[in-house]
């Protein structure tokens, strides 16, 4: 278990004991990640006298919540200006207002509960490395002023020492973070004020009232379905989610000369203009946590361990790392390499839902973007299960349904096709200097 990431090589993942027979409780939540456990953070808060139970398939944190990139940002699958263009300005602006103002929320519980998960709120770095991608991003940055929504900001070559980086974007909406630290301890917390986390238990349906599982059957008012991208392997859920790969490595630490050439301090985040995603922060410890897509989709939405290893992305990792940084990449030393499966709806649209009449109700969709937007679903379900009328119970995420993705093979060819198409658009871009045209017809299927 200790090789599940280099993330997870800080907290103690024995086993809590599973669930041992039939089980009651007022709220029974599916998945043990960050949206399972923030939501039952927040209920204990609205109402500590409700009883919760968490099942787990493996241990909490054991997915995306504990091996991602460590941001906690603002960053919401679906871009403004399509919030803007799907539910209008003031809605939109008040989605964006929530992600933003739920990164000041995570670290006032950090601080508050003494969580110790290296956070450091310092903002995100993207670099313009190429003539188009600083036309690009300073578009961006115009774009973003205008709609007077998101804060971002243009900063000269001076400011940065990628290769080739002829400025960068900055916005201070992101901190820097530790994130099996977090859910180890958020875990650690829920459980510490009597809710009670089951492990190695795996879930095979629920209806209204009633989660099966492996080893009894769960009665609770109220269920919620946390699963993300493992609610492909679910068969109720199976359509609903499509999980895709995204792969890390970390380098070991580096001096703080090294850094200080760099120009990244601690609590940066940083990525680049390309359109397959990169992202990249400082650690605690000052390694280099370094990731990206590039992993294929898996036929009929598979999860195995033996996904979350390939050679060839962590090839390509470790090449782009010394690509951006080349005054240091003799120095780079990959000590660890790991992956995982995040969940990607139909739509690349996020989404936080509850029926009282049935009590069913779940989160997820993140698209990778999920350590900040747990935190907001968390406390929309415990208003929503509640019955607490918020502004958060009114933002346009709330209750909207992905469609389903299509059935094999077509969501074989086209998951795969879009992995190959950010690929061929950067590489389209390279040789044309001009924006990718395969991008701009793919941009629909992702949001932008």
């Amino acid at each position: 278990m200790e090789s599940v990431s280099f993330w997870h090589e800080a907290v103690d993942l024995s086993p809590r004991p599973a669930l041992n027979g039939d089980a009651t409780a007022d709220v029974a939540i599916v998945g043990a990640g960050l949206t399972g456990l923030w939501t039952a953070y927040y209920l204990q808060k609205r109402n500590p006298d409700l009883s919760i139970i968490v099942i787990d398939k493996n241990v909490a944190g054991f997915g995306a919540s504990g091996r991602n990139g460590g941001w906690a940002s603002a960053l919401f699958p679906r871009s403004t200006s399509s919030l803007v263009k799907t539910y209008g300005f003031s809605r939109a602006k008040a989605l964006r207002n929530a992600m933003v103002e739920t990164i000041s929320e995570i670290g006032r519980v950090v601080a508050a509960e003494k969580i110790d998960c290296d956070w450091v709120h310092k903002g995100t770095i993207v670099f313009a490395r190429s003539a188009l991608q600083e036309k690009e991003l300073r578009k961006e940055v115009a774009a973003t002023t205008s709609l007077g929504i998101d804060k971002l900001e243009w900063w000269d070559a001076d400011r940065v020492a990628a290769e080739g980086a002829r400025g960068a974007t900055f916005t201070p909406d992101c901190a820097r973070l530790h994130p099996a630290k977090l859910v180890d301890q958020m875990a650690k917390l829920v459980e510490s004020r009597g809710a009670r986390i089951v492990e190695r238990t795996t879930v095979t349906s629920w209806t209204s009232g009633v989660v099966q599982t492996d080893r009894g059957t769960v009665r609770a008012k109220h269920i919620i379905n946390a699963t993300e991208g493992y609610g492909a392997s679910i068969k109720q859920t199976h359509r609903r989610i499509l999980p895709l790969y995204s792969l890390m490595i970390a380098t070991e630490p580096f001096p703080e000369k090294v850094w200080k050439e760099l120009k990244i301090e601690h609590g940066h985040t940083f990525s680049d203009g390309r359109h397959l995603v990169i992202y990249g922060q400082r650690t605690a410890d000052n390694r280099f946590a370094f990731g990206g897509r590039g992993a294929r989709y898996h036929w009929g939405s598979s999860i195995k361990p033996e996904y979350d290893r390939v050679d060839r992305v962590f090839d390509h990792l470790t090449r782009t790392l010394q690509e951006m940084f080349p005054q240091i990449a003799d120095q780079i030393k990959v000590t660890h390499r790991w992956g995982g499966p995040l969940g990607v709806p139909r739509d690349w649209h996020a989404t936080v839902n509850y029926d009282p009449t049935t009590g069913l109700g779940g989160a997820g969709g993140y698209v990778g973007d999920g350590l900040s937007t747990t935190n907001l679903a968390g406390r929309t379900l415990a208003d929503l299960i509640t019955g607490t009328s918020s502004d958060l119970t009114e933002l346009p995420w709330v209750n909207h349904r992905s469609p389903s993705w299509e059935p094999e093979p077509l969501r074989f060819v086209g998951a795969n096709a879009g992995l190959v198409g950010m690929t061929i658009a950067d590489e389209e871009e390279k040789l044309t200097g001009r924006p990718s045209i395969v991008a701009r017809l793919l941009a629909p299927l992702t949001g932008h």
